[in-house]
């Protein structure tokens, strides 16, 4: 089955290599140099994963970012030139999957492309009851306090109403629920959902769960469900 990618970028030689490197590795490009395209493009073309640059013509790779996420849930991958940790905490925040800072070498983009799109096609595999071999029935489904996951439907209840997750939230949410009770740092849960490993000052993770806390209605001093231990990592307690 084919793969579409959406890239949006104005630095148009940028633009048209990235084009060449994902058409290489098998991959249907629909490239755009302003957001305005983009969006109409989304309206009519089943989009696999798309690639945001942060500046661009006529928005912005952040409310580009918003407005994706408020219909559609496959990978987005964020390029900047910025370095700034608020940035990227920003743009992870609203929803993006991953970051990558201008300049980069297109293989890695490549990579991380191939990354996104394996996890998210598992995601999907599995909510629609796809063939994986299910979990065993002590770990398929946790309940805590009114908060109900499920690994065979990825479905998520807050009393009895749907929280719509990306695959990472699900992924967090889940891996949390499975430590129930002990404290995950910070780094190990990093590896666990993305593979990867864990550099310093990597704020990834707190971005996740910030918004994780946002869909589940958490007051920030005092989460019900997903809390901070200071140093250490997070913890859902029994």
């Amino acid at each position: 089955m084919e793969e579409h990618i959406l890239i949006v970028d104005d630095e148009r030689e940028l633009a048209d290599l990235i084009e060449v490197y994902l058409s290489n590795d098998g991959y249907v490009v629909h490239k755009f140099y302003n957001g305005t395209d983009a969006l109409r493009c989304l309206e009519g073309t089943p989009i696999d994963l798309a690639v945001l640059d942060v500046m661009l013509p006529d928005t912005d790779g952040f409310t580009l970012c918003r407005k994706i996420r408020e219909k559609f849930y496959f990978p987005v991958i964020m390029l900047t030139a910025r370095v700034e940790d608020a940035d990227k905490i920003r743009g992870l925040t609203l929803g993006a999957d991953d970051y990558i800072t201008k300049p980069f070498n297109p293989l890695e983009l490549v990579a991380r492309v191939r990354t996104q799109l394996r996890r998210y096609h598992r995601y999907n595999t599995q909510a629609a009851g796809g063939t994986q071999k299910p979990p065993t029935a002590e770990t398929a489904e946790f309940d805590i306090r009114g908060l109900t996951i499920n690994k065979n439907s990825h479905k998520c209840l807050l009393f009895g109403e749907e929280v719509a997750l990306t695959p990472i939230e699900f992924s967090i949410l889940w891996y949390l629920c499975e430590h129930q009770g002990t404290v995950v740092p910070s780094e190990v849960l990093f590896e666990a959902v993305w593979g990867e490993k864990y550099l310093d000052n990597n704020n990834t993770v707190m971005a996740h769960i910030g918004r994780l806390r946002e869909k589940l209605h958490e007051p920030a001093r005092r989460p019900k469900f997903i809390k901070t231990v200071w140093g250490v990592g997070y913890t859902i307690e029994k």
